[in-house]
């Protein structure tokens, strides 16, 4: 276990640069089971849960080349599916969430795949319904071990069919179109997820040689072919971590810039910050975010006061609700946070309280932040990280904090964002990572 200690108080500036983004890289990482020829893949993070991701395919027998920081390239033409059926390989399953999205190339490739049940942040339940009703449409057969907490899923080639999927899941869209791109015949599905991290999915299985269209939108039409081949794919910046970046500039930032961020792809992220009163300046493909002395929460047109909350691409991601909600805490004015994909994520906020910050939180999925102005500082503190995005929510928050504060369960942090420390105290911050 690890801890950072931080020194609050501490104006940043300089330039930064935005990690490969995670969500893509599980994705596209998988889908080279897919094919027996290479599949090289660059601005890969380097951060645990991907590298986790990595070395599982290792030991299913994925030959893995590393050409350089971040770019990798893999080949699965000795895939060992004796192993896949091993305690060992099901509990690495149970500690990487990722690990779910094994099931969808290995089945349509090999017509077997287990799998047990994923690990991954402590946010509420993240139910894995809409992977296993699309495979199962698709025809393939499921088997549950409750004893083991074991999925055992098995097929012959699969069909492509039409379906209408419950939720638009991101993971569970990468999973049923990876089964789907080798399956006999045409696959529709309707209600699906389209997040840029699913666009470049589907444009690295259409190098590979699969029939993809309606790409962007929430239909998706796949014709299935015979085989795929290799290709080369390059992993877009990581949305998450620019929003990050952008709440950490304008809560303890002296101007701060944010360089190739793939502006297109970071859909209303930039205007949601807006919405708190955070300017953000764009220059072609990079962002400036200027000195924040003060910023002004908006309000609706008829006078209401602001509510942000999460939604389905093109909405606004989830994963950056928690950042959101601190830089509300030294804006002006009041704004409603509603999670509600989640029923746990906002459950750090008592440490944010803990703090000094006003916010009341009114259940599990909403909370109501009242500004300071920056007229009453954060107080340092010691606090635990409970997932990925708390976490580094919680990070901003001890920087702009008086005092110093300790956050431990770091490893947490790690799972997102590489090398948080060394790349902050580039800018000036004073972070130390210590062993506990």
């Amino acid at each position: 276990m690890a801890s950072f200690i931080i020194e609050g108080g501490r104006r940043l500036t300089g330039e930064i640069v935005p990690q490969g983004a995670k969500n893509e890289a599980l994705q596209v990482i998988c889908a080279t089971l897919l094919t027996s020829e290479p599949v090289r893949i660059k601005n890969i993070p380097d951060i645990s849960d991907v590298n986790n991701q990595i070395r599982l395919l290792e030991d299913v027998g994925v030959k893995v080349t590393r050409n350089a920081p971040g770019d990798f390239t893999f080949q699965a033409d000795e895939v060992n599916m004796e192993y896949v059926q091993s305690d060992e390989f099901l509990a690495r399953c149970t500690k990487l969430r990722g690990s779910v999205m094994l099931i969808g190339p290995m089945i349509a490739r090999f017509g077997r795949a287990m799998v047990a049940k994923p690990g991954g942040d402590k946010i509420g339940r993240r139910r894995l319904d809409t992977h296993f009703l699309g495979i199962q449409k698709l025809g393939a057969k499921f088997d549950y071990d409750i004893r083991r907490g074991v999925y055992d899923i098995h097929a012959g080639r699969l069909c492509g069919t039409y379906m209408l999927l419950d939720e638009a899941s991101v993971t569970g869209t990468a999973n049923i179109i990876m089964a789907s791109v080798l399956a006999t015949g045409t696959t529709t599905i309707y209600n699906a997820a389209c997040e840029p991290y699913i666009q470049q999915l589907c444009h690295l299985l259409n190098r590979m040689g699969a029939n993809i269209s309606g790409i962007a939108s929430n239909l998706l039409t796949i014709v299935g072919v015979d085989a795929l081949h290799g290709a080369a794919h390059t992993v877009l910046p990581d949305m998450i971590e620019v929003g990050s970046f952008i709440g950490m500039a304008a809560m303890v930032g002296d101007g701060i810039g944010i360089k190739n961020v793939s502006y297109d792809n970071l859909g209303i992220i930039p205007y949601t910050f807006s919405r708190l009163g955070v300017q953000v300046l764009r220059h072609g493909d990079d962002l400036f975010i200027p000195r924040h002395d003060h910023y002004e929460i908006d309000s609706f047109l008829d006078g209401s006061f602001m509510t942000l909350s999460d939604a389905p691409w093109p909405g606004l991601t989830p994963d950056l609700l928690s950042v959101l909600l601190v830089v509300a805490t030294q804006a002006k004015g009041t704004v409603l946070i509603h999670q509600k994909m989640f029923e746990s994520r906002l459950f750090f906020v008592d440490k944010l309280i803990d703090m000094g910050a006003q916010i009341i939180l009114c259940d599990p999925h909403r909370a109501v932040v009242v500004g300071h102005d920056h007229q009453i500082r954060l107080r340092g503190g010691r606090m635990t990280s409970p997932d990925i995005r708390a976490g580094i929510a919680l990070l901003i928050a001890a920087m702009s904090a008086d005092g110093t504060s300790r956050i431990s369960n770091i490893e947490q942090i790690d799972r997102g964002y590489e090398n948080i420390e060394s790349r902050l105290a580039a800018l000036g911050a004073c972070i130390k990572r210590v062993e506990e």
